[in-house]
C-alpha cells in the first residue's frame, strides 16, 4: 500500500475541497440501475465486487482519503464487504486483496466466504487494509434511494456502495446500485464518469 499526498498549492480542486470539507460539509448518494444483462449465470456479488473495485481503481476522486497530513490518494483500493449469516441473519464485514485476474480474486472471495459467513463477529478476519472501502448488497429489496448516514466529523472522503434486489425490465436485468460520496472529492460529473466506466466492465465481463 501507498498513498501519494496532494500539493495543496498546486491542487486544482483546492477550493472546492477546502468548501465542502470546512464550510458545507456536504455528502450525497445516488442511485442508478446498472444493466447486468451480461452477468446473468455468473456469481453476481463477486463479480460485482470485483468491477466495482477495478473501476474504483481507475479514478483516484474514489481513492482520495484524508490522513493527518492531509488529503492523499492511494495507489489502489481492496474491496471491504459484508457475508451473510444464513443461521442468526446476521451479517460480518470482511476483505479480499484485490487482483486484476478476475478467477484468482474468485478464489479469495470463496475462501473468505467459506472461513466467514458462518461468523457471529461483526468483523472477524483482522488486518483490513487501509487502503479498502466499503461494498454492501441487500437482495431482499429493490429500492430507488439510499443513504448511510456517517455520523464523524465529515472527513469520511472514501466512497461506499450498496446493491439491491435486482429487477427485469424491458428485456434488461437491472441492479440498484447506491453511491455515496464526499463532495470535497467528488461531483455528479465523476459519477458520472464513473457509472459509464462501470457499465462497459460489466458488459465485457467474459469469465
Amino acid at each position: 500500500m501507498s498513498i501519494k499526498l496532494i500539493d495543496m498549492e498546486k491542487w486544482e480542486r483546492r477550493e472546492y475541497y477546502e468548501h465542502f470539507i470546512n464550510e458545507v460539509v456536504c455528502t450525497y448518494s445516488v442511485v442508478v440501475n446498472v444493466d447486468i444483462t451480461n452477468l446473468i449465470g455468473k456469481r453476481l456479488y463477486p463479480a460485482m465486487i470485483w468491477l466495482l473495485t477495478k473501476t474504483v481503481n481507475d479514478m483516484p476522486e474514489f481513492r482520495t482519503c484524508l490522513t493527518e497530513n492531509g488529503p492523499g490518494i492511494y495507489d489502489d483500493m481492496h474491496p471491504m464487504y459484508t457475508v451473510f449469516n444464513k443461521e442468526n441473519k446476521n451479517f460480518s464485514g470482511i476483505w479480499s486483496y484485490f487482483n486484476e485476474d478476475y478467477a484468482e480474486f474468485l478464489k479469495s472471495y470463496e475462501a473468505d466466504e467459506s472461513e466467514y459467513s458462518k461468523s457471529t463477529r461483526f468483523a472477524p478476519k483482522d488486518g483490513t487494509p487501509q487502503n479498502s472501502f466499503n461494498i454492501s448488497m441487500v437482495p431482499w429489496f429493490e429500492f430507488t434511494a439510499f443513504n448511510i448516514n456517517v455520523f464523524d466529523d465529515g472527513k469520511f472522503l472514501l466512497p461506499i456502495f450498496t446493491m439491491g434486489k435486482f429487477f427485469e425490465r424491458d428485456g434488461k436485468r437491472l441492479l440498484p446500485l447506491a453511491i455515496q460520496v464526499h463532495h470535497a472529492v467528488c461531483d455528479g460529473y465523476h459519477i458520472g464518469v464513473f457509472v459509464e466506466k462501470l457499465q462497459h466492465y460489466i458488459d465485457n465481463f467474459n469469465y
